[in-house]
């Protein structure tokens, strides 16, 4: 979705560096399977309608043109786990040539074509990558778009009182931050690897999911930020032969 101004502003501000996806349309699916390899996949394209690829395009360069200003936006996504996925490859390779200066994610954890810059995949509960045996040498950043999802719904600050959801679910703090760590130390031996980024869902709570950092209204911070920042600092400390 396209964010308030207010909000890339703030990102802007203090550094936190945006991935601008184009909310997702039509129906879709996913069919890769890109940590074993397997091709069988690979190269799928959703056949849209005309008027269903017309909104599309107009509303992409929408949100291009309106967000082209804010420095806090690095990289343009067409594609989120492959809804609505179509003509990838002409799409990528518009928004590559309507905007040079920023980074294109083609399909973020999506259907894989060998185009755009990164290649990304979505994997929970544990990090995952792309096998650099069979990616390595296809000149795209290997990136783990999303990982993790470790729920922990805080009473009082959660959006309903029931049937929150995480892909992994915690009963306490403790545990939340013992399953986290686990995780970041994972997550660190597969830079050596080729692992270029990786993103943990997520910052906040949202609606049902309590798999955030953050809860729902903001107010309780799930674990301690000084331990976080600990954790995450290794990952930039790791040494890449």
């Amino acid at each position: 979705m396209l964010e308030p101004a207010r909000w890339y502003y703030y990102c802007d501000s203090v550094g936190v560096l945006v991935w601008q996806d184009m909310p997702s349309g039509d129906l879709g699916g996913n069919h890769w399977d890109m940590r074993s390899g397997q091709v069988s996949g690979f190269n799928r394209d959703k056949q849209r309608s005309a008027e269903s690829e017309g909104y599309y395009r107009k509303e992409w360069k929408a949100i291009m043109d309106a967000a082209h200003n804010f420095p806090s936006i690095v990289s343009w996504v067409p594609f989120n786990e492959a809804w609505g996925q179509f003509k990838t490859k002409e799409i990528t390779e518009w928004t590559m040539k309507y905007d040079p200066s920023r980074l294109v994610n083609s399909a973020s954890g999506g259907n894989f074509f060998y185009t755009g810059h990164i290649l990304d995949i979505h994997h929970y509960p544990d990090p995952q990558m792309p096998d650099p045996e069979v990616f390595g040498k296809s000149g795209q950043a290997l990136v783990l778009g999303e990982f993790g999802g470790f729920g922990l719904p805080v009473d009082g600050h959660t959006w309903q009182d029931k049937n929150n959801w995480g892909y992994q679910s915690f009963k306490n703090k403790e545990e939340l931050l013992q399953r986290y760590t686990r995780s970041m130390n994972d997550l660190k031996k597969l830079i050596p690897l080729g692992l270029s980024a990786a993103v943990y869902t997520q910052t906040t709570d949202v609606e049902v999911e309590t798999n955030g950092i953050l809860t729902y209204d903001r107010k309780v911070m799930k674990m301690p930020e000084q331990t976080l920042k600990q954790l995450h600092q290794q990952l930039y400390d790791v040494t890449v032969k």
